[in-house]
């Protein structure tokens, strides 16, 4: 099995670590209907679908540049099938989407808007700072997306982790499973994967930290990283 090949702007917003990570942790079941929101280049969509999981995949994106892109790689791999790319504000999609969906993957942007330096470009500002909604507005969405006891898994920065999981249980989403991620062993964690069950009972698992990075000071990835990246591409 190869890795999709997904179109990216020389110059506009490109995809990081973290959505292979979120691809890695959620739970998605052989027959899921999956919604990612904010899908950017649809590289969630694209690598889940590769990778034979999940039914059918819905990436909805705000930037029409980005959605285009993201359609376009679709076609390119051959998935249009299984993965179907909306243009449109998650603050507002189509109420036939309501409760029709088995999980719902997020990447929000990590920064408020009035924190830090806003990116150059529309689209790295908006992929980056909540110029376009927020922690709030993702999750209340994948709440409202999600069919009765569906997952929700997101990924963001550890320190707003508080701000998290407060959201998530204020919207039914209660948090299951937890993960820390540490670019190194010893180093304060830089961010977290969460996965939520709507109107699910408590009882949070933590798992071990996963760590990016092996010993030393160079940037050769760590054992677990190397197998992430393996099963992205289809090797086992």
């Amino acid at each position: 099995m190869n890795t999709p090949l997904i179109l990216q702007a020389r110059d506009g917003y490109r995809y990081s670590l973290d959505p292979l990570l979120l691809c890695a942790f959620a739970t998605i079941p052989a027959n899921a209907r999956v919604a990612d929101l904010g899908t950017g280049s649809g590289v969630m969509p694209l690598l889940l679908a590769q990778q034979g999981q999940g039914r059918e995949f819905v990436g909805i994106e705000l930037q029409p540049e980005l959605a285009a892109r993201a359609a376009a790689s679709v076609r390119l791999n051959g998935l249009e099938e299984r993965v179907r790319i909306v243009c449109a504000d998650l603050r507002a999609l189509p109420a036939e989407l309501a409760g029709g969906f088995d999980v719902v993957l997020a990447n929000p942007p990590y920064r408020r808007a009035a924190s830090g330096r806003v990116a150059p470009g529309a689209e790295r500002a908006v992929a980056r700072h909540e110029l376009a909604g927020g922690l709030a507005d993702f999750l209340r969405t994948a709440a409202w997306l999600l069919r009765p006891h569906g997952r929700c898994s997101v990924v963001h920065l550890a320190e707003r982790l508080a701000e998290l999981l407060a959201e998530m249980r204020a919207n039914r989403l209660e948090p299951k499973r937890l993960r820390l991620v540490h670019a190194r062993a010893g180093a304060a964690a830089k961010l977290v994967l969460v996965e939520g069950r709507k109107d699910a009972r408590p009882g949070l698992a933590v798992a071990a930290p996963l760590i990016v990075y092996g010993a030393g000071e160079g940037r050769d990835y760590s054992g677990e990283m190397q197998a992430i990246f393996k099963s992205v591409r289809g090797e086992r």
